[in-house]
């Protein structure tokens, strides 16, 4: 009889690999059909859709005819130009930066799927993160307005994640490339100190940093002790279309995510349990520079790698939950791509946060 049941279970196994692996590759062509379409809808939106769409447009289409002064990181000028010696036009301009913003998804989701210990089931880990990020009003604002940060946003989270695990040279390389494309990367990477410390520290120090923003401790503080990194962060982007002061909307909204994979943390398996509750702490330094000077205009932007991790960190926690329905392929599947209809009217109805 075992010898019997030791044949099954030979027969068995090959026939769980092929399944794997053709559970792998639909999901890698139903990843291809939804970056391509994903691709097209954010590379041919009209000029009119996205803030600063116009803005970027004119700054391609004026590389090369004479020499340029601009404001623009270097990582970003010499990506644009790489792009234009390619002989792109506006379209293929803005089809590339979103290409590259889906590839910053990719290389964070498996950084941080790797740092949770996971061996199989990347997949599906990155379907379910690029289905919340889809159905996210905050990965709209970085396709379609603030595209050299949403570039760098995840490249932050997973430079922060490599500090956390003391992979210094990791940290080094993501954090220069998060700051050739957007400068204020400084910012979180300046914060990255808190992770040393202990989890009850992090919270006190987090707490603090709230509780000074929303009493608008931390403007008054910044406005007579720092007067001209006031001003600077006060007319910066100033504009009719947004206003300053502090936003305790905002802050309670950044709090929210911070705790949800905490209450939810009985729902994962007890192997990933711990691992993903120490990754909310990179989430709670990346809101340390909203806390500190999010009360100019456009604070929201400051909140942008923050919102965007959430929906890694929030991914984890349904791709290793206890509940097998929950995670099951054809749920996910369907998810991603009843998201791309979200996403679709998100872009064209310029839905954002």
């Amino acid at each position: 009889m075992s010898a019997v049941g030791g044949m099954g279970h030979l027969h068995l196994r090959p026939r769980r690999a092929a399944e794997t692996v053709g559970a792998n590759v639909l999901s890698m062509l139903l990843l291809a059909a939804v970056a391509v379409f994903a691709c097209w809808l954010v590379g041919t939106r009209a000029a009119d859709i996205g803030t600063d769409t116009m803005t970027y447009a004119g700054f391609f289409e004026a590389l090369g005819r004479e020499s340029m002064e601009t404001r623009l990181e270097p990582g970003f000028v010499y990506l644009s130009l790489a792009l234009w010696k390619l002989g792109m036009g506006v379209i293929g301009y803005q089809t590339a930066l979103f290409a590259l913003l889906l590839g910053t998804v990719v290389v964070s989701t498996h950084q941080y799927f790797r740092s949770l210990g996971g061996e199989r089931g990347y997949l599906t880990f990155l379907v379910v993160a690029l289905t919340l990020l889809f159905i996210s009003p905050m990965f709209v604002n970085a396709s379609i307005n603030t595209v050299r940060q949403g570039l760098a946003a995840l490249l932050v989270f997973t430079a922060l994640l490599s500090f956390q695990q003391r992979r210094w040279g990791a940290f080094v390389l993501f954090g220069l490339l998060a700051s050739s494309l957007h400068m204020s990367s400084f910012l979180y990477l300046l914060f990255a100190p808190v992770l040393l410390l202990g989890a009850r520290t992090q919270r006190l120090v987090a707490l603090v940093a709230f509780v000074l923003y929303v009493s608008g401790l931390s403007m008054a503080i910044v406005r007579a002790g720092v007067p001209a990194l006031y001003e600077l962060v006060m007319t910066y982007t100033e504009n009719s279309h947004s206003r300053s002061g502090v936003r305790i909307d905002f802050a309670v909204f950044s709090i929210f995510w911070y705790v949800l994979p905490f209450v939810l943390s009985p729902l994962v398996k007890p192997e990933f349990r711990e691992k993903i509750r120490n990754s909310t702490a990179i989430y709670l330094v990346m809101m340390l520079p909203f806390f500190a000077v999010g009360w100019g205009f456009f604070s929201n932007r400051y909140l942008l790698p923050a919102w965007l991790s959430a929906s890694l960190i929030v991914a984890a926690v349904i791709c290793h939950s206890r509940l097998p329905a929950l995670r099951h392929p054809l749920l996910l599947r369907f998810g991603l791509i009843l998201s791309c209809a979200v996403f679709y009217y998100y872009v064209n109805n310029e839905i954002v946060i």
